[in-house]
């Protein structure tokens, strides 16, 4: 915008401010009215579909696993992304406390009169790309699996086998979420995506005895589980090559 352009827009704008209305009580009418629209949405969702409280807080049990309000989702999936301890502080104080600080600032540093989002690129694209990606985080972050269990539902063909196949594979379940294997491997939607290979369809490309000899010497950085008790071993072992 040239020096004629920003005097046509600013005298535009000081005969439209004569003509306009006052602040009080118009805006604050229709603020005010708009406001109360909003609670009595909130109210009526509230006592129509009910508020997720979840179950009550247990300080005996430790699988609980703590997960923040929706609007931190965002957050909660940085922290699943960023592995190196040393950048956690990064990702969740310095990155968001500096966004905070810019848009605070905004309007000492973008003085422009524009308020067309086509003649602003930058910024509307820069908005543009911050609230896709805090919609995707939030996404990804609702539909995180837990990180201490594997939700992945029983297949049906060991369910109609039953028996001993049946009571094992659920037993390596709850011992492979135990174990730890969860911190680098990722099964189904739970756990995570490194570094060690994705579990889901193990058997698909090992046999059971590859997966046993794994368990029992591992490629570093993988632990070796050959101190497991044989039962639970067994059990781990069984889930694996039933995994496919």
């Amino acid at each position: 915008m040239n020096k004629q352009q920003k005097e046509e827009y600013l005298r535009e704008y000081a005969l439209l401010k004569a003509k306009g209305k006052p602040f009080f009580p118009y805006a604050v009418a229709k603020d005010g009215a708009m406001a109360c629209v909003v609670m009595v949405v909130i109210i009526a969702m509230s006592l129509i579909l009910g508020a997720e409280l979840g179950s009550k807080a247990n300080p005996t049990t430790t699988t609980y696993v703590p997960r923040p309000e929706w609007y931190f989702f965002f957050l909660f999936e940085v922290l699943r992304v960023i592995k190196p301890p040393s950048l956690v502080p990064l990702a969740t104080i310095g990155v968001p406390t500096l966004a905070m600080i810019l848009l605070f600032l905004l309007p000492f540093y973008d003085r422009g009169p524009e308020r067309r989002p086509e003649r602003r690129p930058i910024a509307t694209l820069t908005g543009i790309a911050v609230i896709g990606a805090m919609a995707f985080l939030t996404y990804q972050g609702a539909n995180a699996g837990s990180p201490t269990a594997i939700e992945t539902p029983t297949p049906p063909r060991i369910l109609h086998a039953g028996g001993a196949l049946l009571s094992e594979y659920e037993a390596g379940k709850k011992a492979v979420a135990q174990s730890g294997c969860l911190a680098c491997h990722k099964i189904g939607e739970n756990g995570n995506s490194g570094p060690g290979p994705n579990l889901t369809k193990i058997a698909d490309r090992l046999p059971r005895q590859a997966i046993a000899r794994t368990l029992v010497n591992p490629t570093a950085p993988m632990p070796s589980f050959k101190n497991l008790p044989p039962a639970k071993f067994n059990q781990i072992v069984t889930f694996l090559a039933q995994s496919k």
